[in-house]
C-alpha cells in the first residue's frame, strides 16, 4: 500500500442544496396526488348533500313524525345504532387472523356506515373496509376472503335467531298473511340452488378465472379453519354478527315504542328480523327501499295502523342513516386525508 499523499483534495462531499431539483414530471405526480386526495375527502360530504336534497321530503316528515315521540325511547334508539358499529368492528376483526388496532378499526367502520348508504350491496363499506385493511399491511386475496367471511356470517346468523323467536316466543311471530308464500320460498329455493351451478359453469367456460376462484376459495378455507380453532376471533366473529341485526332491531322496537306502537317488544324484533331477512337478497344502498317496504307490511300484518308503522320506518331511517351519515362522512373525510383509507 502507498503512503504517498494523493495527487489533490478529496473533493467535497454532496451537500442537499447541491442536489437536483426534482423533475417537473415528479412534481406535478406529487401535487396531482394531494389534489386528488382532497377532493376524495370532500366527496363524500358533496354525495351527502346531494343525497339530502333528493330525499329532502323523508327527512321532513319523518322530524316531524319524531317530534311527538318519547325522546328518551329515542336516545336508546340512538344508542343501539352506536353499538351496531361496535358489534360491525367485532365481525371484521374476526373475520381475519391479523391483528387489527382497536380504534382505526372502529372509525372505519363508523366510515363504512357511511358509505354503506350512498351505494348498494354494500359495496361502499366493504370497498372502506379493504382499503383500510390494506393499509393495515393485510394482502389483498387475505382482505377479499375476510369480506366473503364477514358476509356469510352475517347472512347466517340471522338464522338461528329467527329460530329462537319462533321457540321461545311464538306469539311474537306474524300471522301467515305477511310470510312468504309457497311460490316465493320455491322462488327463493331455486335461486340458492341456481348460484352454485351458475358459478360452475362459468368457471368451465372461463378459463382465466379458474385459478383466481380456486386460490380465493383456498385462502377462504384455510382462514376461516385457522379463525375458528382461536377463540379469540371466532367469538367476536359469530357474537358480533348475531347482536348487528338484534341491535338494528332494538332501535325499531325503540321508535315504535316512542311513537306507541301497540306491539310488544318481541313482536317488533322479531318484526325487523324477517322484514330483513325477506329483503336483503335485494341489491339497495344500505338496504333501503325493500326493507322499509317489507318492514311496513309486517307491522302492518300485525294491525299496526299503516301511518303509525310508517312513520316508525321513518324514524329507523333517521336514527340509522340520517344522524350517523354527517359523523360517518366526517370520519371517513378524516381517514382519507390522514391516508389511513
Amino acid at each position: 500500500m502507498s503512503l504517498m499523499p494523493l495527487d489533490g483534495p478529496a473533493s467535497p462531499l454532496p451537500r442537499a442544496d447541491d442536489r437536483p431539483p426534482p423533475p417537473a414530471s415528479s412534481a406535478r405526480r406529487a401535487l396531482g396526488s394531494a389534489t386528488a386526495r382532497r377532493v376524495l375527502s370532500l366527496l363524500p360530504l358533496l354525495l351527502l348533500g346531494v343525497w339530502a336534497a333528493i330525499d329532502w321530503n323523508a327527512v321532513r316528515d319523518g322530524a316531524a313524525r319524531l317530534a311527538t315521540a318519547d325522546p328518551w325511547w329515542l336516545l336508546a334508539g340512538l344508542v343501539f345504532t352506536c353499538l351496531g358499529w361496535v358489534a360491525a368492528a367485532c365481525v371484521r376483526q374476526g373475520a381475519i387472523p391479523d391483528r387489527l388496532p382497536k380504534g382505526l378499526l372502529l372509525a372505519s367502520q363508523i366510515a363504512a356506515g357511511a358509505a354503506n348508504h350512498l351505494l348498494p350491496a354494500s359495496i361502499g363499506a366493504h370497498a372502506v373496509t379493504v382499503r383500510f385493511l390494506l393499509r393495515q399491511g393485510v394482502a389483498l386475496p387475505r382482505a377479499t376472503t375476510s369480506i366473503a367471511l364477514y358476509s356469510l356470517v352475517r347472512a347466517l346468523a340471522k338464522t338461528p335467531l329467527l329460530l329462537v323467536f319462533v321457540l321461545a316466543a311464538p306469539t311474537a311471530v306474524p300471522p301467515v298473511t305477511v310470510l312468504p308464500d309457497g311460490r316465493t320460498l320455491m322462488l327463493a329455493v331455486g335461486s340458492i340452488l341456481l348460484a352454485p351451478a351458475a358459478a360452475a359453469v362459468v368457471l368451465t367456460l372461463v378459463r382465466p378465472l379458474r385459478r383466481p376462484a380456486l386460490d380465493f376459495v383456498r385462502t377462504a378455507l384455510t382462514d376461516a379453519r385457522h379463525l375458528h380453532t382461536r377463540p379469540g376471533r371466532f367469538l367476536p366473529l359469530w357474537g358480533g354478527a348475531m347482536a348487528a341485526p338484534l341491535l338494528q332491531a332494538c332501535v325499531v322496537a325503540s321508535v315504535g315504542t316512542s311513537l306507541g306502537v301497540p306491539l310488544s317488544w318481541p313482536q317488533l324484533v322479531f318484526a325487523f328480523l324477517a322484514a330483513s331477512t325477506a329483503a336483503g337478497a335485494v341489491p339497495a344502498p344500505g338496504g333501503i327501499g325493500p326493507i322499509d317496504a317489507a318492514l311496513v307490511l309486517t307491522l302492518a300484518g300485525y294491525g299496526t295502523p299503516l301511518a303509525l308503522a310508517t312513520a316508525t320506518v321513518i324514524g329507523y331511517r333517521v336514527l340509522t342513516v340520517w344522524l350517523p351519515l354527517l359523523p360517518g362522512m366526517l370520519v371517513l373525510s378524516a381517514l382519507v386525508q390522514r391516508k389511513v383509507l
